[in-house]
């Protein structure tokens, strides 16, 4: 099969190799698409090195097409989006409920091959089967709709709050779409990318700017979102947050990224810092509500590109064009 292969930080190529075979409990999974996002990039600069090479690729839907005798709740010729998520289930975080924290994490398309191929073996466990209106391409917008309800999880909002994301990429558009579900009374977007203000306009943010600095919040904002990974908008927001408000780092950063924070402010405004990391019980339910049209795959999904150009789509995304690229194998 064809596949996009991560053979070192820096070089990626299209090449053949071995089809996959399902072990127990797997099936395989003809790939009709793979979603690109900031983890692939973080991946071909090496900050996963131990895992390269690596056929990366962890937002993806497909038909499964094979499946091994001893796997059960999966049958071939099921369409079906895939949680990437890989947990170990014995180690004290997953013990104790928080599997994305797993000491052992791994991930379908991060540390075993993923969905940048025509196929790929996965648990049967991680497969969601899709209704019939749902088309399969488009559901590979499930996995970051669950990392996004994953957030919420997090922040357990109260009704009321004024929300402020930097970020109108496919992420912070998504927050905004779930910030406006859960009672906000104002959605504010950032983002220095005057295309995807529009789009922000569109979805019903309450305003859309290129700096937070155009918009009047004396007392801040009670919620601030970085869905950008941007060490001076993370720093930015961590100066905007209301008393009593909380600031989500939900953007995934550089290792590398600072940002300063004043002790003294937290302390006496009882502001909350507070982090999301991908995914925990929530694929299910983001499942749901994409079936039920809580997104706009047209507004979302802005490229589609084949596998034999996952260069060029990787190149798309870096350079902030659009918003969700895919490759089509």
């Amino acid at each position: 099969m064809r596949a996009a292969v991560i053979k070192s930080p820096g070089e990626v190529a299209v090449e053949t190799v071995d089809d996959p075979t399902p072990a127990s409990g797997e099936v395989v999974v003809e790939v009709a698409a793979c979603g690109l996002c900031g983890t692939d990039l973080h991946i071909l600069e090496g900050e996963f090195a131990p895992s390269l090479p690596v056929i990366p690729g962890h937002e993806f839907a497909g038909q499964v097409v094979a499946r091994h005798a001893n796997t059960l709740g999966v049958s071939e010729g099921d369409r079906v989006a895939v949680d990437p998520s890989l947990y170990c289930h014995q180690c004290h975080y997953c013990r104790i409920g928080h599997n994305n924290l797993c000491q052992r994490w791994g991930a379908i398309g991060v540390t075993v091959s993923g969905g940048a191929a025509q196929y790929v073996a996965v648990p049967a466990a991680n497969c969601v089967r899709l209704p019939d209106h749902i088309e399969t391409a488009d559901a590979t917008l499930i996995e970051p709709l669950s990392c996004a309800v994953r957030g919420y999880d997090v922040l357990r909002s109260q009704l009321g709050s004024h929300v402020l994301i930097y970020g109108a990429g496919t992420m912070g558009l998504m927050m905004l779409e779930l910030a406006k579900r859960v009672g906000a009374v104002s959605v504010d977007l950032v983002d220095v990318n005057p295309d995807r203000l529009v789009v922000a306009r569109q979805l019903g943010s309450s305003n859309a700017v290129t700096s937070a600095d155009q918009l009047e919040r004396p007392f801040g904002w009670e919620l601030v979102v970085d869905a950008t990974g941007n060490e001076r908008a993370i720093q930015d927001g961590l100066g905007r947050v209301a008393p009593a408000g909380t600031f989500l780092q939900f953007g995934v950063a550089a290792y590398a990224a600072r940002a300063t924070i004043e002790p003294y402010k937290i302390y006496n405004q009882e502001i909350t810092i507070t982090g999301a990391m991908a995914v925990l019980h929530s694929y299910e339910r983001a499942a749901e509500l994409f079936a039920a049209g809580i997104l706009d795959p047209r507004v979302f999904i802005t490229d589609r590109l084949p596998l034999e150009r996952y260069a060029e789509a990787l190149d798309t995304f870096r350079a902030g064009k659009g918003l969700k690229t895919q490759v089509l194998p």
